[in-house]
C-alpha cells in the first residue's frame, strides 16, 4: 500500500497488523507492536508518527471512496433522467396522448422526483411542473422577462441590486421546469472552463461595494464538487465579500447531490453561506430530501426557500400552509413567493395578482408571520423586487 503525506510517499508493506490491533490484546498487542516498532525503524520514524501516518492514510481513503461513490450516485440519477414526454406519461401509467412535443425546451426530470408524483394522476402537482403542455407554443411572452441581457457585465456576469451581483455558473440544471424565466437564456454566452471566470472574479475583486456574490445557473450544484470549492475558495480571497449565497433546485430534485465535500465547502469557507433552494408544493418534500436539508443547516448554512406561484398547482390557500409549514418543519424559512416572471412558453402558469394577494392576507391569518413567504415580483430595470404583500 501507499502512504501519501505532502506528495512524500512511504511505501508500506501489506500487513493486517493495523486493522487487528484494536481487537487484539496481551500476547497479540505486544506482537502488533513489536511490528509496528519494526516498520518506523525502517522508514526513519518514530512508531507514534508511523501510526499517526497510518491513521491519516486510512481516513483519507475511507473519505476519498466515500466521496466517490457519493459522487456517483447524484451523477447516475442525471444519467437516468427521463429526456422524453412520451416516456414520463407511460412510467406514470398516463395515455401517451398527454405527451406533447418539447420544442427547443427538452424534458428532463431526474428519476427519484418521478418517484415522488402519484401514478394515474395528470393533475399531480409534480407533474404539471415538468409536463410540456401545447399552450407553451401558444402564448406570447417576452425571451428575457427579468431583464437579464440589460443586467450583464460581461457574459455570465449580473448584477441588478447594488452591493452584490450574480454568476452564471452553467446553463445545466437537474430538471426542466416549464415556466422556468431562463429558458430561452444565450448560456454558450458564458465561460465555459474555470479559467474562463477569471475576468470575472477580477471584476469583483475590483468593485469594494461588492458584499455578497450569487451562484446560479442553470444550477451551480451542476458542477462537479472540486469545482464549486474551487469557485468558492476563489470567491473566498476576495476580501471585500462577506457573503455566498447559493440559488439550486438540486436538495430538492436530486438529495443525493449534498454531498460530505460539498458541505464541507459551504461550511469551511470564510463566507456566511446562505443556501436558496426552490420548492413549489410540499409533496417535493419527502424524506430524502428532509435529510440533506438537515445535514445542511447542521452544518451552519442557512436555508430559505422561494417558490413561484403557479395556476393549478400551488394557486390554493391549503397548498400554500402545507409547503410554508412542511419548510418550516425542516428548518427552511419560506423567503419569496414570486408572481410568475412573464417568459414566453409559461403564460399558461399565470395566477391573477389580486388572488395572490387575497391567498398571501389568509396565509397571515394561518400562519405565524415568520412562515409567511413574502410575495414578490421581478421587473427589468428595477433596482430591487417589488413587494406585492
Amino acid at each position: 500500500s501507499i502512504l501519501c503525506e505532502n506528495r512524500s510517499c512511504y511505501s508500506l508493506p501489506r500487513s493486517p497488523f493495523y486493522l487487528l490491533s484494536s481487537s487484539l490484546s496481551g500476547t497479540g498487542a505486544l506482537c502488533y507492536q513489536t511490528s509496528l516498532d519494526r516498520f518506523a525503524t525502517n522508514l526513519r520514524m518514530s512508531p507514534s508518527m508511523y501510526k499517526s501516518r497510518i491513521v491519516s492514510s486510512c481516513s483519507r481513503s475511507v473519505a476519498s471512496d466515500s466521496d466517490s461513490t457519493q459522487q456517483a450516485s447524484w451523477q447516475r440519477q442525471i444519467k437516468l433522467a427521463i429526456r422524453d414526454s412520451g416516456q414520463l406519461c407511460r412510467e406514470l401509467g398516463l395515455p401517451e396522448s398527454r405527451a406533447t412535443a418539447a420544442g427547443d425546451f427538452p424534458v428532463f426530470v431526474p428519476p427519484g422526483y418521478v418517484a415522488r408524483m402519484r401514478p394515474g394522476d395528470p393533475d399531480d402537482p409534480l407533474l404539471r411542473q415538468v409536463l410540456p403542455l401545447a399552450a407553451e407554443f401558444e402564448d406570447a411572452g417576452s425571451l428575457d422577462p427579468v431583464g437579464d441581457l440589460d443586467a450583464e457585465l460581461m457574459p455570465g456576469v449580473i448584477q441588478k441590486y447594488d452591493g452584490r451581483v450574480l454568476l452564471v455558473t452553467t446553463g445545466v440544471c437537474a430538471v426542466h421546469c416549464r415556466y422556468c424565466f431562463r429558458r430561452h437564456f444565450p448560456y454558450a454566452r458564458g465561460p465555459a472552463s474555470s479559467s474562463a471566470w477569471e475576468p470575472a472574479l477580477s471584476a469583483i475583486a475590483e468593485d469594494a461595494s461588492l458584499r455578497e456574490v450569487i451562484l446560479s445557473g442553470g444550477d451551480p450544484l451542476m458542477l462537479v464538487d472540486h469545482l464549486v470549492t474551487e469557485l468558492v475558495e476563489q470567491l473566498a480571497t476576495i476580501g471585500h465579500l462577506r457573503r455566498l449565497r447559493i440559488h439550486t433546485r438540486l436538495p430538492v430534485m436530486i438529495p443525493d447531490r449534498i454531498t460530505d465535500a460539498l458541505v464541507s465547502t459551504f461550511s469551511s469557507t470564510r463566507l456566511t453561506p446562505v443556501m436558496v433552494i426552490h420548492a413549489n408544493h410540499a409533496q417535493e418534500l419527502d424524506a430524502t430530501v428532509i435529510e440533506a436539508l438537515t445535514r445542511l443547516r447542521a452544518a451552519g448554512i442557512v436555508l430559505l426557500n422561494q417558490a413561484v406561484l403557479l395556476r393549478e398547482i400551488n394557486d390554493s390557500v391549503a397548498a400554500q400552509v402545507d409547503l410554508c409549514e412542511a419548510l418550516v418543519n425542516a428548518g427552511v424559512m419560506p423567503y419569496y413567493l414570486h408572481q410568475l416572471d412573464r417568459v414566453r412558453g409559461a403564460l399558461h402558469f399565470e395566477v391573477p395578482v389580486a388572488k395572490g394577494l387575497e391567498m398571501v392576507e389568509q396565509l397571515r391569518s394561518r400562519l405565524p408571520g415568520y412562515a409567511v413567504p413574502r410575495y414578490v415580483q421581478e421587473t427589468a430595470g428595477a433596482r430591487h423586487k417589488i413587494i406585492l404583500a
